[in-house]
């Protein structure tokens, strides 16, 4: 059998990765010249690898920088990843196994607190270490069950804003600080650079979806301030009967006010000739369906879990966040690659928190996947008690860790990358 060498990218052979990276994708093979130049464009060669046969690529691999939002509004560094295929040829050999220690190795040496990605697969990322952080939830919502007055003026509810239209070049004015302002204030969002806004506007060509310019609508404050943004595409659908019955689909939806949040989705169900609207994947505890006088209007057609982390610094990572209420815990972590692994101090209050390696007895056990599930507080230590995946060494340690741990809002990462 030919030897399997896996090794970081040399730019000559991005057309064979990409190759590789079409065929794990079910995308047709051949990459065309578009996207091995919108690749070489933005992506970090350094930071690619690839698993040789013969000299044919067969395994994909690639990570970037990226900054994410914990629990309290702190921006910690993560190793994002991506891109990630094995093709059906050279399965269950332990490419991925390889590709992933190195990566992970390289971002525990860079200083990241966490590595990221989203899983495909359900049970393919545990074994490294990663675990389920965040819920993505999507509503279908009936417009004309919503109980809002489709006949009113534009939905500003009376507060002194207003919602206006604009196109892609103001977005990527007005994006990029609105956005800011989003992740600083809900934990499990992620940056987006330069790039991603190119591609939501269309200034940067996609290299495997044509571009449908969407509705691009921004909430103004009464100071004048842009406090929501609002993207959408509708599909032209007629009945039978020659009626209108479009539906329309959200894109992108981000609001740092209740206000913004209120007008931006009063505003879409009132649209003229839209019966139905795709939410896009919201944070499970979203107001949508609340902010409409029939919640019943909004049914759930997608809930699962999206955005996966991967502790890899357990100080800085538990330092980072912030508390429901004071607390202190021991707590011991496992972690078969040794990244992460050790017994820590966990002291938090209300003016932040402490961690340090200990020697004192643990209060819970657990492997770095579950610690992982529990950074962001969307899930709860009682719950992994329950099935036996966080170990309570001393009585009632669970349920403080769990008051402990767990945050006002659920976690939310609107980004898929």
């Amino acid at each position: 059998m030919t030897d399997l060498d896996i090794r970081p990218l040399a730019p000559s052979e991005l057309p064979d990765w990409l190759r590789a990276l079409n065929t794990g994708f079910l995308r047709p093979p051949t990459p065309t010249d578009e996207q091995v130049a919108g690749r070489r464009s933005h992506m970090d060669i350094a930071r690619t690898q690839g698993a040789f046969d013969g000299g044919r690529c067969v395994a994909t691999f690639r990570s970037f920088a990226q900054e994410l939002t914990a629990v309290g509004g702190a921006a910690v560094p993560a190793d994002a990843i991506t891109n990630v295929s094995v093709s059906a040829t050279h399965r269950r050999r332990g490419l991925l196994t390889r590709m992933m220690a190195v990566d992970l190795a390289a971002a525990k040496e860079r200083g990241d607190v966490a590595a990221t990605l989203i899983a495909a697969e359900y049970p393919i990322y545990g074994r490294y270490g990663f675990g389920p952080a965040t819920t993505a939830t999507e509503w279908e919502i009936d417009a004309h069950r919503t109980g809002l007055d489709r006949q009113r003026r534009v939905p500003a509810d009376g507060d002194g804003g207003r919602i206006d239209l604009v196109d892609g070049a103001e977005v990527r004015k007005l994006g990029p600080g609105l956005h800011e302002r989003l992740r600083a204030s809900r934990h499990g969002v992620v940056d987006r650079d330069e790039h991603w806004w190119e591609l939501a506007t269309g200034e940067s060509p996609s290299q495997f979806h044509p571009w449908v310019e969407p509705f691009y609508v921004v909430y103004r404050g009464p100071d004048g301030t842009v406090d929501g943004l609002l993207s959408y595409r509708v599909d032209a659908t007629w009945s039978d009967a020659k009626q209108p019955v479009n539906g329309a689909k959200v894109r992108d939806l981000i609001a740092v006010t209740p206000a913004a949040e209120r007008a931006l989705w009063h505003y879409l169900c009132s649209v003229d000739w839209v019966s139905t609207i795709r939410t896009g994947l919201r944070p499970a505890d979203d107001l949508a369906p609340l902010l409409l006088p029939d919640p019943r209007a909004a049914r759930v057609v997608t809930q699962a879990d999206f955005l996966w982390v991967r502790v890899l610094d357990v100080v800085r990572a538990l330092e980072a966040r912030t508390y429901a209420v004071p607390g202190s815990l021991v707590l011991e972590v496992r972690d078969a690659a040794g990244l992460a692994s050790g017994r820590f101090h966990l002291d938090a209050g209300a003016d932040g928190a402490a961690c340090a390696p200990t020697t004192r007895s643990a209060d819970l056990a657990m492997d770095v996947r579950d610690l992982s599930t529990l950074w962001l507080g969307d899930e709860s230590v009682l719950r992994l008690a329950a099935l036996d995946r966080v170990a309570e060494l001393t009585p009632g340690a669970a349920a403080r860790a769990d008051t402990l741990f767990r945050a006002a809002r659920r976690a939310w990462c609107p980004d898929v990358f």
